[in-house]
């Protein structure tokens, strides 16, 4: 992989690819069944704000090598706070020129998947747990194998709902159902993860990149890549805004996209009958 300045970049814990228009990170600690470290932390925000600056990505898969998603939080490192051997960092704010756009919700230590300016899916190969799950909560898609297993894990450890996944879990699968795998702890199977309306949808475990790789293969070419931007964008801010200021921000895009390359290829390939060429303007 090439950064934007020209130079190759190396990663200890994660692999990136590019093809067709999709950027895939891949968790790649599958001996720990890639438990989460500082050091993967950061590679993933450089490898997402590559593909976010990266004109020719269109769209952004996660996922996890072998057997796991993401395990949670590396043990040893939890065993160390637990010592005071180690300090806790606090939360931070992500300040990278490409979440300019990102409201400031959307700009913390996990939340900035929300505010990226390009779709983000999640692949669910397997065990997905504590900081993982909420890693997967704000990707905008998650597409999950039958093999894959939910565990908030927060309470059994000592901990509290981290990370904004008291807000964002809700959301997702209601209150109720959210205080209960929070207060639980409990293993939950990909079939109630989702019934719970978690997962959008469960694949076999063979089949689950191609589908993932068709999904975000579709987005990345049979839709426009601005209107995606801004309807992601619309998306997310609602959470934070009244129906009036939804509708009025709604109001301001609709004009623009008239005048959008985008639009007129929209009509274009529409009356045509042909594929469609977005430029993503």
């Amino acid at each position: 992989m090439i950064s934007n300045d020209g130079n190759p970049m190396t990663y200890e814990h994660i692999r990136y690819e590019m093809t067709e228009g999709i950027a895939t990170i891949t968790l790649d600690r599958p001996e720990k069944l890639n438990a989460w470290n500082p050091v993967m932390e950061g590679e993933v925000r450089t490898a997402i704000g590559l593909a976010s600056t990266d004109d020719a990505v269109r769209v952004i898969v996660l996922t996890g090598a072998g057997r796991g998603f993401c395990s949670g939080a590396d043990m040893s490192r939890l065993e160390k706070l637990s010592q005071g051997a180690v300090r806790h960092a606090p939360p931070e704010r992500v300040d990278e020129a490409w979440l300019a756009d990102a409201p400031p919700e959307l700009r913390s230590r996990f939340s900035y998947f929300a505010g990226v300016p390009k779709p983000i899916i999640a692949a669910i190969n397997g065990p997905c747990a504590g900081v993982g799950l909420v890693i997967a909560c704000y990707c905008d898609i998650r597409i999950a194998s039958t093999d894959a297993l939910v565990l908030t894990a927060f309470a059994r450890l000592g901990l509290i709902a981290e990370h904004g996944i008291a807000w964002i879990l809700p959301r997702l699968i209601g209150q109720g159902a959210a205080m209960d795998l929070l207060l639980s702890s409990r293993k939950v199977s990909a079939a109630e993860a989702f019934a719970l309306g978690l997962f959008n949808r469960l694949v076999a475990p063979e089949q689950l990149m191609a589908e993932v790789r068709s999904y975000a293969k579709s987005l990345s070419e049979a839709v426009s890549p601005r209107s995606v931007r801004i309807i992601k964008r619309q998306l997310w801010e609602a959470q934070f805004q009244s129906l009036g200021e939804a509708l009025a921000l709604a109001n301001v895009e609709l004009p623009k996209s008239f005048e959008s390359g985008d639009f007129r290829e929209g009509v274009s390939h529409f009356v045509q009958k042909r594929k469609a060429s977005f430029a993503g303007n």
